[in-house]
């Protein structure tokens, strides 16, 4: 196989203030400069669906895809190194592309074309910025945008960038620090402000950070984690909340559409948590799920020790206040809680119904209306009612899948 061209490097950078970014700055720097081969795997005829995933195998950390392989295995049908963990992954119009990018805080975003015709585009952090693990395109695939942190001030970022050369167009503030998922939602009228357009979410974790220390977590009696919404177009302020309680991070979302009276459909943002206050105790017993109707924005409790639906889903003594991924699913929500070793299930209404257990799950995914969590050996089919299939897929190789994975039909 002929090897793809070298992995491009960024022009020498301004140098950074930080430590811990000038270690990151060195990982990348280490990087190999020959050539990054992509291994990939034709799928078979049988191959309905997949994944693109990120995670750290026997080669080092690698984004690929994954797929069912027969009733009960799940194998890895294209892979490909990067530089350093990626954590949130994009699946592009059409299928043929996918964007990743670095883990936080991280300085490199790429397309990966999973067929292995057209090489990797990679775009590096511009000096004084690092990416905060997520990217999401607009509804026409023009534009792309990234949760960003300016390194000197902590400030939190979107990027707005142009899809086709990934270079930075324009930046919006997110009015907070530690800016982690971000959302599109292209309806008219979310119950906030009517007809005002498409507008952007914003998760701002609000966890202080210093750029000498990287993702060591200092001040947190400053932590200030805030949901925002954006004008898509302009980057202008449409609304802010907060919890009560400061000590809870907002980090990941979903939609769900809720019918209210007069059968007209209101769409539901559920946000995973994660808990960061001094007392053990209390980040124990804390909330992994925060539900926003466009009124409120409050915290849902998990099961109760001992507690069980019809669905035979036992709860936990807590979830350990560690929500890593959030889906909606057929029938609720789905919050992935490794710390626990399960999926922690909830209602439409937020409230709780159980944990399905899986071995330090994280990643979830929707794949032809079933959610997909994926775990340490195996991935699993969600269902919290009662009576229903639970399906299995076993690793076919050593690799141990990172916080997320997409859902996408395999073009390899």
């Amino acid at each position: 196989m002929k090897p793809p061209p070298e992995l491009p490097r960024p022009g020498r950078r301004r140098v950074l203030q930080a430590a811990a970014v000038t270690a990151l700055a060195s990982l990348a720097a280490a990087w190999p400069r020959g050539p990054v081969h992509a291994a990939t795997v034709r799928a078979s005829a049988a191959t309905r669906f997949g994944w693109a995933a990120a995670w750290d195998g026997e080669a080092g950390t690698e984004i690929g895809v994954v797929a069912p392989q027969g009733a009960a295995a799940l194998r890895v049908q294209a892979r490909m190194a990067v530089p350093t963990r990626a954590h949130g992954l994009w699946a592009e119009a059409g299928g043929a592309s996918v964007l990743a990018v670095a883990r936080r805080p991280g300085d490199w975003l790429v397309r990966w074309h999973p067929d292995g015709r057209r090489a990797p585009q990679w775009q590096w952090a511009e000096p004084g910025r690092a990416f905060n693990g997520h990217v999401i395109a607009d509804a026409g695939g023009t534009r792309l945008y990234t949760t960003e942190t300016e390194l000197e001030t902590g400030a939190a970022w979107i990027g707005v960038r142009d899809a086709r050369s990934l270079e930075k167009l324009d930046e919006w503030p997110t009015h907070g620090i530690d800016a982690h998922e971000l959302l599109w939602d292209d309806s008219d009228d979310d119950g906030t402000t009517a007809g005002a357009g498409p507008s952007l979410w914003v998760a701002n974790g609000g966890v202080p950070t210093r750029p000498e220390t990287g993702r060591q977590k200092l001040d947190l009696d400053r932590m200030d984690s805030s949901l925002v919404r954006l004008d898509a177009r302009s980057g202008e302020l449409r609304g802010q909340w907060r919890l009560d309680d400061r000590r809870l991070s907002l980090r990941h979302m979903a939609w769900r559409d809720a019918p209210v009276a007069g059968g007209r459909a209101r769409r539901v943002l559920g946000i995973a948590m994660q808990a960061e206050h001094d007392d053990p105790a209390t980040k124990q017993a804390a909330p992994v799920l925060a539900l926003f109707d466009g009124e409120r924005l409050r915290t849902f409790d998990g099961a109760p020790a001992g507690a069980s639906d019809p669905a035979g889903l036992a709860g936990p003594s807590s979830l350990a206040g560690y929500g890593g991924d959030i889906a909606a699913t057929a029938d609720g929500w789905a919050v992935s809680c490794p710390r626990v070793n399960g999926v922690a299930l909830y209602a439409p209404d937020g409230r709780a119904r159980g944990v399905a257990p899986l071995p330090n799950a994280c990643a979830l995914a929707v794949v032809d209306g079933v959610c997909w969590a994926a775990g340490q050996t195996e991935a699993m089919a969600l269902h919290s009612a009662a009576g229903r299939d639970r399906r299995r897929l076993q690793h076919t190789a050593l690799l141990r899948l990172d916080n997320h994975w997409v859902g996408l039909a395999p073009t390899v």
